[in-house]
């Protein structure tokens, strides 16, 4: 007996048909006025991507783009939810860097980690605009990203400007910023 279904087989996508994350994260706080609140919600995403980031490193011998701040995920979580809620009292997290250098380094290890994590889903072939509309639109750390662009924006630092410019949000995704 043979039975029609609706759905598209394995393997196959329906156009339109959109980039979906590993696993299923809760839906970004609101405030981000609460340290705690949200350095709970980044470690909460961390420990659920992490599996994954591990499958990325298992299929690669080990080999992954995170390391050049140093920092576990966890820690980088805690640093940037201190930021986004103090950013009047930030200060350089690496020695030796200015705070928009060091930022740099820690913003791109979390968004490695994030990145390896999600493309790690079986069979799965994302663009960068999916992986983009996913953690800018999905992820507490895509908020706390783009909070914390709009603030290097609004500073009077030429070396913040530049970097919340070109390096925070990518292009595809600034219509999500303040500043576009």
């Amino acid at each position: 007996m043979q039975e029609d279904f609706p759905d598209t087989p394995p393997g196959e996508q329906e156009e339109g048909y959109g980039y979906a994350c590993p696993v299923n994260l809760a839906p970004p706080v609101e405030n981000l006025s609460d340290e705690d609140l949200v350095r709970r919600a980044l470690e909460q995403e961390i420990a659920l991507l992490r599996p994954w980031y591990e499958e990325f490193k298992g299929r690669r011998n080990g080999r992954t783009a995170l390391g050049i701040s140093g920092w576990t995920p966890e820690v980088i979580a805690a640093f940037l939810a201190r930021l986004v809620v103090e950013e009047d009292k930030a200060k350089p997290p690496v020695e030796g860097l200015s705070l928009a250098v060091g930022f740099k380094r820690l913003a791109d290890d979390i968004r490695y980690f994030y990145t390896e994590a999600a493309i790690a889903r079986p069979g799965t072939k994302t663009s960068d605009l999916e992986l983009g509309n996913w953690m800018y639109g999905e992820t507490m750390l895509g908020k706390v990203l783009i909070e914390i662009r709009n603030w290097m924006l609004d500073r009077d630092d030429a070396q913040m400007k530049v970097l919340a410019t070109t390096t925070i949000v990518p292009c595809h995704q600034r219509f999500r910023t303040k500043h576009g």
